[in-house]
């Protein structure tokens, strides 16, 4: 039986085989929305090691790809669900080249599962079943500019907005307290941007590099009134896709490309009780943006 399967050819129904990510990111695909392709591993094959048959299928997989730099993301079961985020509660890899270096990642991801900080995670939101782990590998996006955006307001709920968190690069100089991102609101019915913040933004992350901003970027609204639209466009499509408010981490490549990485329900709001410290939206997120550890 294979443990792999193509992100592009699963579905919700494939949530407890994959994990929340990878369904999430198969529905998006059928919706016709922009994603990275590539292929999930299931939470059947996790264990201690990767045994020669599953890294053979991992390697396959990552050849038909193209054998391009990759993100590697844990797909835990029940993750990305309404009830529970684990936004940041499990490790991410990013510009992982080569297959051997994809399958440790595999690996790294599944023993993040038992990391402190998933277990503690866990036990406030009550889960009682034994942990399981999917992992998504997605052609990795060299983004100039990434974010963030909820298809309601998410401090109030209001449905009439999009809120839109976004910085230059990856959403690693955010998630490290490294810039402050700029920060929009937008009219889901009128399109008209109803506020926005722009925050000092110093440095940026492109590729493995870690950049100091130009000084006359630093302080400058990294994305205009047409990319603004289009991410309202893609949070219009998404919501009616799944039929509820989506929490949304989306890339802007330096093509121009606009991609959605991954899709989640808002979270309940007894998981915002029991999250702890408030942090921004685009911190709570993107902690699946953070820095490759290889």
């Amino acid at each position: 039986m294979s443990h792999t399967a193509r992100l592009a050819d699963l579905r919700r129904a494939d949530e407890p085989r994959f994990g929340g990510k990878s369904a999430n990111l198969g529905e998006l695909m059928a919706a016709g929305i922009p994603v990275p392709p590539g292929f999930a591993v299931a939470a059947a094959a996790y264990g201690p090691t990767i045994d020669e048959p599953l890294r053979a299928e991992i390697a396959r997989r990552y050849e038909a790809l193209g054998e391009p730099p990759v993100a590697v993301r844990s797909s835990a079961l029940g993750e990305d669900s309404a009830e529970a985020s684990f936004a940041g509660q499990q490790e991410s890899f990013l510009w992982v080249l080569g297959a051997d270096r994809v399958c440790n990642a595999v690996r790294e991801c599944w023993a993040s599962l038992h990391s402190a900080e998933a277990v503690a995670y866990r036990a406030r939101m009550g889960g009682s079943e034994e942990p399981a782990m999917g992992v998504a590998v997605q052609l990795m996006v060299d983004a100039v500019v990434s974010g963030v955006m909820f298809t309601c307001n998410p401090v109030n709920g209001d449905p009439s907005t999009v809120a839109v968190n976004a910085s230059w690069g990856l959403g690693t100089a955010v998630v490290g307290g490294e810039v402050t991102p700029d920060d929009y609101r937008v009219s889901k019915v009128t399109g008209e941007v109803l506020h926005r913040s722009v925050g000092p933004k110093r440095i940026e992350y492109r590729g493995r590099e870690r950049l100091e901003v130009p000084a006359e970027r630093r302080e400058v609204a990294c994305l205009d009134e047409e990319q603004l639209g289009a991410l309202l466009e893609l949070a219009r499509r998404a919501e009616r896709h799944f039929g509820g408010h989506q929490d949304i981490e989306w890339a802007l490549a330096d093509d121009g490309s606009l991609f959605v990485v991954q899709s989640r329900p808002v979270t309940t709001a007894r998981e915002r009780k029991e999250a702890g410290p408030r942090r921004s939206a685009i911190e709570h997120v993107m902690g699946t943006f953070g820095a490759d550890r290889r």
